[in-house]
């Protein structure tokens, strides 16, 4: 099995181990995760993501994630996830953290499986069990580091200074990424970052791609008329998880100050998360009653598409991503971004087609977003430019 980097062209770095099939058989890879569907966030979309196209080329895969509330267990089971019993998470009650008597057993609890490949998609308890099953098997262990935690932990541990948390997270991406056969980043950003923090195991940059269905351009209209939102307003729009790191208040700074040139402007924000509770605090002290919009967590098939169908301008102030997938989401129905171009998103971003670089302060940023508003023929232009990009 050849992880190809995207950027250096073909072949594996040096260092890595190939995968090669035992005769007789498709290639089995067993992802450990210790998040996935219904919790919806990137990681979760990733996985389902390289998982489809694995099956495609003929990969067998299955998954162990934890079990959710409502989740039917026997129908996983047949389709290749393997749900373990969990428990919440301290801070962040919508995840779920796997029960460790479990996770220590998989090597007899999947006895009758012949794996080629342990592919670990989160660095909690899902790193160290996916790493002992590889090493007790041995076979090859590789990691996806989706998330920037150099830039995370301090907004849920508070108690801490945040150079210690800082030191913390790079310490631990080192030690647990130079622990593995290789890693695969989302951007060449973050593959930079790693190599920073001393991670000497061979990087593969793979982007987490779009299926052909994120092509497909929604109802506005019906968003708009569920959501009483007048067809001729200009909006804004933020979709992903309502946590601290996304800089959601940013963008209620900002749309606070674009008002005051386009009264007609509203920010539409879906998504749900720790977050939501402070940001409605923050949009009410604001005044922005008539100027925002919180739908929730919306489904993609439907709801979601439609969302997107009805903003003018995708607008995100995240400094935190390690891809920024959802702004390919929005460009691929042809929704122009205006986005700060940091670490991974900015890989998006700088091409500047179908998007906007937005600068790093509120006010600069509502000019910006004014200046998109006025310039329908400029938007109609970057429309199209984002769809071929997306594509791409």
């Amino acid at each position: 099995m050849s992880l190809r980097p995207t950027a250096s062209g073909p072949g594996l770095p040096a260092g890595t181990r190939a995968v090669t099939p035992r005769a007789g058989r498709p290639l089995h890879v067993l992802m450990v995760s210790d998040v996935y569907f219904p919790r919806i966030n990137g990681v979760s979309t990733s996985i389902q993501t390289f998982r489809a196209t694995l099956a495609a080329l003929g990969i067998r895969v299955t998954i162990v994630a934890p079990e959710y509330a409502g989740t039917d267990t026997v129908a996983d089971a047949a389709s290749g996830i393997v749900r373990l019993p969990s428990r919440t998470v301290p801070l962040d009650p919508e995840d779920r953290l796997m029960q460790w008597r479990l996770l220590s057993d998989l090597d007899r609890r999947l006895a009758s499986a012949d794996f080629d490949l342990i592919h670990v998609q989160t660095p909690f308890a899902a790193h160290y069990a996916g790493l002992r099953l590889a090493r007790a098997r041995g076979i090859p262990c590789v990691a996806t580091y989706h998330t920037h935690f150099e830039e995370y932990l301090f907004h849920y541990i508070r108690l801490l200074p945040k150079s210690a948390l800082r030191s913390a997270a790079r310490w631990l991406a080192r030690h647990q990424c130079n622990a593995l056969d290789a890693v695969v980043v989302p951007s060449q950003p973050m593959a930079a970052t790693l190599r920073d923090y001393g991670v000497d195991t061979p990087l593969h940059v793979i982007p987490t791609g779009l299926p052909e269905s994120q092509f497909v351009r929604g109802d506005g209209g019906k968003f708009r008329q569920t959501w009483g939102i007048a067809p001729d307003r200009k909006v804004a729009l933020f979709v992903g998880r309502a946590a601290f790191e996304k800089n959601i208040g940013f963008l209620l700074e900002m749309i606070a100050l674009a008002r005051r040139q386009r009264p007609d402007l509203m920010l539409v924000i879906a998504g749900e998360g720790p977050a939501l509770p402070a940001l409605r605090r923050q949009a009410a002290a604001l005044r922005l009653d008539d100027h925002v919009r919180f739908v929730g967590y919306l489904p993609r098939e439907g709801g979601l598409r439609d969302c997107y169908a009805a903003a003018d301008v995708f607008t995100f102030a995240s400094q935190t991503e390690t891809q920024g997938l959802v702004l390919l989401e929005a460009m691929a129905i042809g929704l122009p971004v205006l986005a700060i171009p940091a670490l991974g998103a900015a890989e998006i971003i700088l091409p500047r087609r179908g998007a906007v670089a937005a600068a790093d302060t509120p006010d600069a940023f509502a000019a910006q977003l004014v200046t998109l508003i006025d310039r329908p023929g400029k938007l109609a232009a970057m429309a199209d430019e984002a769809i071929a990009f997306a594509r791409e």
